[in-house]
């Protein structure tokens, strides 16, 4: 495909806030950032949350990524030479490897630069549908890559089979040629090929550590790892990186925002990455605040610190020469229920009772600083199928919240057992936002345990399926519906990202169609009609789309923030 492929378009406003007498001046080339829970694994088959992608795309690469200055946002070569040239009417990925591209030192090489090749593609792809791996990236490839899902039946748990068996699907007619057959056109497989599931991995590396990469990345990125404990990840530059280029062109923003500086200059800037991992936000807005973090999203509860009563910068602020970049995310939030919960699975007016005795508006008001835009569908703005003036089917109305907590049996709360809710983090705002809805709920006579979980110990049971009402959210891999329905369809239930284990036929018959339809008007009919049906079965809550306050102070040159580029340290220079 020849093409540019262009995405959603996200505007990021800057702020320049003033300088004083004396520059801020970084005493070394290391840029320092922190890590807000513990990190579940660096292993591309099973990372999948925004805490291990800030590390993962830095040591990993894909075949492509996103252009770090255009917006809408496009996809270009990375890993490969040139954009796939599509075949089969849609349905073969032809696929041209760069050449001599060398992967971080292993034993397994014996001390011998390794290149990448075709096969290694073929391996991560093997890695996805293997058993024992449990993988959170399966959902990329089921049901969607032809033979993948006759090759985790055939293989099983057996690591000799895993190696010496095929994908029929996927072959490398040479070193440099991967040729991937889909089971049906899918026009949104482009941008899975730019995720980090598919990263190569080296067949000699998963036999030399067991198929247990969880602590031993070895990619060939910008980046490798240098240091890994309970308090730090150090990432350091990678002396053989291939030869990268700061992009040499860019959009408006870019250009008057002189982002374009550096153009055409060999990258990495950095000499590596020093991340900290930091459980609260009080030790975080220290740190930055001590020039020992370069950035920070603003955690809510320093706004007051940060802006006046009108919304502009304090002097104190602008004393210390930082930047203020606000940011649009691809992020948003919605409490879900576990489908699978003998309470909550078949009684839709438990779970309507709840829909309508939180207040939202209040929620986002305390927990946002009216930041948040409030939720008025399952997807988020930018993605064909939302409507604007689109309303969810529950409001805040304690009245109607009554009537259904009493056709779901519990008149006043009645004989109605503890509701178990589970945090997503143990910071103190995490809590507070659980004790808001503990007390919410009291007002129409619901019971609310609250189980405190680091990020960790969340994901840990997101993956076993052992949480009963919980806050979830989605930052977009790719602003397509197909990313957001397959949160929804009975095929991903967990380790997939059908935490809420939703398991309607018609909606998975209806995804097995979307996958198919490029953008039109047919597409947009059915997302439509999607949408109608999960608000109906009602297992999901929205809250509200997210949009950032991040600060970093002025030594940081070439920052632009995304939630769909995790490798922009390469992009960076601190001086």
């Amino acid at each position: 495909m020849k093409k540019t492929l262009v995405l959603v378009l996200i505007v990021l406003s800057t702020v320049f806030i003033g300088c004083t007498k004396k520059e801020n001046i970084k005493d070394n080339k290391i840029l320092n950032a922190a890590l807000t829970s513990e990190i579940s694994t660096l292993d591309p088959v099973n990372s999948y949350d925004n805490v291990s992608g800030m590390v993962i795309y830095n040591i990993y690469e894909q075949l492509y990524d996103y252009h770090y200055l255009n917006r809408p946002y496009e996809l270009k070569p990375l890993l490969a030479e040139a954009m796939p040239t599509i075949e089969n009417k849609g349905k073969r990925y032809v696929i041209k490897i760069k050449k001599n591209i060398r992967y971080h030192d292993h034993p397994a090489f014996k001390g011998q630069p390794r290149m990448v090749t075709a096969e290694d593609f073929i391996t991560q792809f093997k890695r996805l549908s293997y058993n024992p791996l449990n993988s959170t990236g399966w959902w990329v490839v089921d049901g969607v890559v032809v033979g993948v899902n006759d090759f985790k039946k055939t293989v099983g748990d057996d690591f000799q089979k895993f190696k010496t068996t095929s994908i029929s699907g996927i072959r490398a007619p040479d070193e440099h040629t991967l040729i991937i057959d889909l089971t049906q056109p899918s026009p949104q497989f482009i941008y899975k090929l730019a995720m980090s599931f598919i990263s190569p991995v080296p067949l000699e590396v998963i036999e030399h550590e067991k198929n247990d990469l969880s602590h031993i990345p070895i990619g060939t990125g910008p980046f490798y790892l240098s240091k890994f404990d309970q308090k730090e990840i150090n990432l350091t530059k990678f002396p053989y990186f291939h030869e990268s280029f700061y992009p040499s062109e860019g959009d408006r923003y870019a250009n008057s925002r002189g982002l374009l500086k550096d153009s055409g200059e060999k990258i990495p800037f950095i000499e590596g990455v020093h991340f900290t991992f930091v459980h609260d936000n009080a030790s975080q807005w220290k740190l930055f605040n001590d020039n020992k973090l370069d950035f920070i999203v603003l955690p809510q509860e320093f706004y007051s610190q940060v802006f006046d009563d009108v919304g502009n910068l304090k002097e104190d602020i602008k004393a210390k020469n930082i930047r203020l970049q606000t940011m649009p995310t691809l992020t948003y939030w919605w409490l879900a229920f576990n489908m699978k919960d003998p309470l909550f699975g078949k009684n839709i007016n438990l779970r309507k009772a709840i829909a309508h005795a939180v207040d939202m508006d209040k929620y986002i008001h305390l927990f946002t600083n009216n930041t948040g835009q409030r939720a008025n569908s399952i997807l988020p703005p930018g993605i064909l199928g939302y409507n604007p003036s689109g309303k969810l089917p529950y409001e805040y109305n304690l009245d109607k919240a009554r009537d259904f907590l009493a056709k779901a049996g519990y008149p006043g709360g009645k004989n109605l057992p503890e509701l178990t809710y589970d945090t997503r983090a143990e910071s103190k705002i995490s809590y507070d936002q659980a004790e808001y809805f503990k007390t919410q709920l009291a007002q129409i006579g619901i019971k609310l345990k609250i189980v405190r979980n680091n990020f960790k110990q969340y994901l840990e049971k997101s993956r076993v399926g052992n949480l009963q009402f919980f806050q979830d959210g989605w930052t977009l891999d790719y602003p397509d519906a197909e990313n957001i329905f397959q949160l929804l369809i009975s095929s991903n239930p967990p380790p997939g990202p059908n935490s809420s284990f939703y398991n309607r036929p018609e909606i998975d018959a209806m995804y097995e169609k979307l996958n198919k339809l490029p953008d039109g008007d047919e597409k947009k009919d059915l997302v439509l009609k999607m949408e109608k049906m999960v608000n109906d079965d009602l297992p999901w809550i929205m809250q509200y789309y997210s949009r950032n306050f991040i600060l970093y102070h002025d030594y940081v040159k070439n920052y632009r923030p995304s939630d769909l580029i995790w490798n922009y340290p390469k992009y960076i220079r601190v001086k």
